[in-house]
């Protein structure tokens, strides 16, 4: 649930600060690639420094996995609220 947790807020605010940058809400499928692919790097790089480095902490599969069902999450809260917006300003 830590990781999970962890890297949802680490999503949430990449997206911000995208949205804070291009100073849009713009829906693009390449942001949501890069921002996934940096929570894989911080991820693996985690789990590998467990691997290899602080050799009294375990590295896992699951908690990758967790690692990029938090990003997931915050993808797709980020998408919802794109369609959320979008729709109330076409109304």
């Amino acid at each position: 649930m830590t990781h999970l947790g962890f890297f949802f807020v680490l999503s949430v605010f990449l997206f911000y600060g995208k949205i804070k940058y291009q100073h849009s809400y713009g829906f693009r499928i390449l942001t949501i690639f890069k921002i996934l692919l940096i929570n894989f790097i911080i991820g693996g790089g985690i789990e590998l420094l467990q691997w290899k480095v602080f050799t009294y902490r375990s590295a896992e599969w699951w908690d990758l996995g967790c690692d990029m069902i938090g990003a997931l999450m915050a993808v797709f809260s980020y998408i919802l609220l794109h369609k959320l917006n979008f729709d109330e300003k076409n109304n």
